[in-house]
């Protein structure tokens, strides 16, 4: 596309933009005015710093298209390759590590519970439908 016809379209959908942020700002206040301006002045600043025809050239571009495609590969393939050497790593000599911290974890959460055992349900002679509910909730692992 052309510069003109970039600037033309980008120009409209600001002054609509605008207009619909005047009428905002008149019905629910000013802050809602200033958000919807700085939304309107978006397309305007994209034509004017060249972003806009980059966009037109990619919707267009073969070429391009392929160029987003291989990044996506590459970053999808990134992504799996440490989803597969942190499953290495933890099942090799880095599981030692994580496995002593799932062991304290697991032994402060059944301190807890002998502790909670100990003390009985609802403190205070409180609601037992209240007693009810922690029973219900420490039978399921809740708390």
């Amino acid at each position: 596309m052309s510069d003109e016809v970039i600037y033309a379209i980008s120009i409209g959908v600001t002054l609509v933009g605008l207009v619909i942020s005047w009428g905002a700002f008149r019905r629910r206040g000013a802050g809602a005015g200033m958000r919807g301006a700085s939304l309107s002045l978006v397309p305007l600043a994209a034509a004017m710093t060249g972003v806009t025809g980059f966009f037109a050239d990619l919707v267009f571009s073969p070429v391009k298209w392929a160029g987003v495609v291989v990044a996506g590969l590459a970053v999808l393939l990134y992504m799996t390759s440490g989803a597969m050497l942190s499953r290495r790593a933890g099942a090799a000599g880095g599981g030692k590590a994580a496995g002593r911290g799932a062991e304290s974890k697991a032994a402060g959460r059944s301190e807890k519970k002998q502790k909670r055992a100990v003390e009985g349900p609802a403190q205070g002679g409180g609601d037992p439908e209240m007693a009810e509910i922690e029973k219900i909730l420490r039978d399921r692992g809740i708390s």
